[in-house]
């Protein structure tokens, strides 16, 4: 039991269901109630089949392709970092141009999907977490159960910051979205930095 509660830990820790609201709020600002319960459900449906794709056969890719940790650290510290300069100077767009949006497929996918729950480290975390050299069918299939059971917890913390913003306005939320910004550059500077010490120190 205290072993399942530990994974149960650990996948929330590296999903990281709360660091992905404001990334989603972001992401939907321009997008009515309707659109935005779409969007999250369908965020989630994805970010689980690419982490189950990972976890079938993401071993077998990894180990042809002899990709690290680290790069998938820096590569997805990178483009977070990217993404949250877009929160703190982008600006709003006119209201006539955000209710000509129905395309709602791209943000669902970018930056959401990917890699805000599917991030390379959640990744690369399932993938050593189901190691075939390790664990069994069984210890992966339950592995699997609890990766499932996360990305439904965010489901539902998503489908809660829709409420969220609906009762502090759109200016609350980009109070919001400025301040979430900075923090996230802060956590994807953090994240490129821990994957090029990590690179060094396995030099030695």
């Amino acid at each position: 039991m205290m072993e399942v509660l530990t994974k149960i830990f650990f996948i929330f820790a590296v999903i990281d269901p709360i660091g992905s609201i404001p990334v989603y709020l972001e992401a939907t600002k321009e997008f009515d109630i309707a659109h935005k319960k779409k969007i999250a459900l369908r965020a989630c449906a994805i970010s689980f089949f690419i982490l189950l794709f990972f976890i079938v056969i993401g071993q077998l890719i990894l180990e042809s392709m002899s990709v690290s940790l680290d790069a998938f650290q820096i590569s997805g510290g990178v483009i977070l970092f990217l993404f949250s300069l877009t929160m703190i100077f982008g600006d709003g767009k006119p209201e006539r141009e955000k209710n000509n949006i129905t395309d709602y497929r791209h943000v669902t996918i970018f930056p959401i999907a990917i890699p805000s729950i599917a991030s390379p480290g959640a990744i690369m975390a399932v993938v050593l977490m189901t190691d075939n050299h390790l664990y069994t069918v069984k210890e992966q299939a339950i592995t699997t159960l609890l990766v499932l059971a996360v990305i439904g917890l965010t489901v539902l913390l998503l489908l809660t910051a829709n409420i969220l913003q609906k009762r502090i306005g759109d200016y609350g939320i980009t109070v919001i979205s400025k301040i979430m910004g900075l923090i996230l550059s802060a956590y994807a500077v953090q994240s490129i930095l821990s994957g090029i010490s990590n690179y060094f120190l396995n030099l030695k």
